[in-house]
């Protein structure tokens, strides 16, 4: 099931199928990522409940292994219409069998689209539905097109992140794990990232103590990309590595993948989310384009 935002300056479309989106239009523009699977057939997946990858696709909990996918499987179901209105859209994915053979809690996910100008509010819900504490991550996976222009390269583009400072890059070996050796990572200018497609040889860059904000941007263009998250302790960095991939993602994170070799039991991996049963949570970020 597709689902439809509009106002006079930027029109959303967003799959029911992992609440994802799958056009973001304004001017005459598209901003989003076509999925082009020679690349990379996403657009915007939502990540929840776990980030990144698990080491052999397993977890522990309370002594008993499970198993998940990359990403977690938010991406891979089908939410349901909770509320849609001209300007906002709410899609809600509830627990079942399928979801507690992977992941042992009750929840309840819901996913908020809202748009106010060329903006674009996205708001994640968390209801723990279970008696016990719940350990999730949850982040965005949107992928832009670079160039937006017809008279522009890749290599023309760079994330602004307004203001000076070193964010730190975090490690990860060849195959996508934590090594634990973090390192400060220089910006050009003190707040500047040149896109380049050898960025990305060795997959993601992930940083942390970076600025909240970060804008897609060419000086030689008047389109540009804003994102504010101010809640995520993270931002992936990513395209489709040793390609010349005509996008460029910018994920924001509450969470890291496993550390190398090692099967992780939830309940002491530090940068989970803990909820309390009964309890909820609230992650607002949000993407602008001009």
């Amino acid at each position: 099931m597709m689902y439809y935002l509009s106002n006079p300056d930027i029109s959303l479309a967003v799959s029911g199928f992992g609440a994802q989106m799958q056009s973001i239009c304004s001017g005459g523009q598209e901003y989003l990522w076509s999925g082009d699977p020679a690349y990379w057939a996403g657009k915007a997946p939502n990540l929840f409940p776990f980030i990144g990858r698990l080491t052999n696709g397993r977890y522990t909990y309370n002594g008993k292994m499970y198993e998940m996918d990359i990403h977690g499987f938010a991406k891979d179901k089908e939410f349901e219409l909770l509320l849609q209105t001209e300007n906002k859209l709410t899609l809600q994915l509830k627990d079942d069998n399928h979801t507690y053979f992977m992941y042992p809690f009750h929840f309840i996910f819901q996913i908020s689209y809202e748009i106010v100008g060329t903006a674009i509010y996205i708001t994640y819900n968390i209801e723990n539905r279970s008696h016990k504490r719940m350990f999730f991550g949850v982040g965005g996976h949107p992928g832009f097109k670079v160039p937006l222009g017809q008279e522009e390269n890749f290599e023309d583009y760079y994330l602004s992140f307004g203001e000076t400072h070193v964010p730190t890059r975090v490690g990860h070996t060849d195959s996508c794990f934590l090594n634990g050796i973090d390192k400060d990572f220089l910006l050009r200018d003190g707040h500047k990232l040149p896109l380049s497609h050898d960025l990305f040889d060795d997959d993601a860059i992930v940083l942390k103590n970076m600025a909240d904000r970060v804008t897609l941007m060419s000086d030689k263009s008047k389109r540009r990309v804003e994102l504010s998250f101010p809640d995520m302790h993270y931002l992936g960095i990513w395209h489709k590595p040793r390609t010349k991939a005509p996008y460029v993602c910018i994920e924001p994170w509450t969470s890291l993948p496993s550390r190398q070799d090692i099967i992780e039991d939830i309940r002491y991996k530090s940068d989970m989310i803990r909820l309390e049963g009964g309890k909820s949570y609230q992650n607002k970020w949000s993407i602008t384009v001009s």
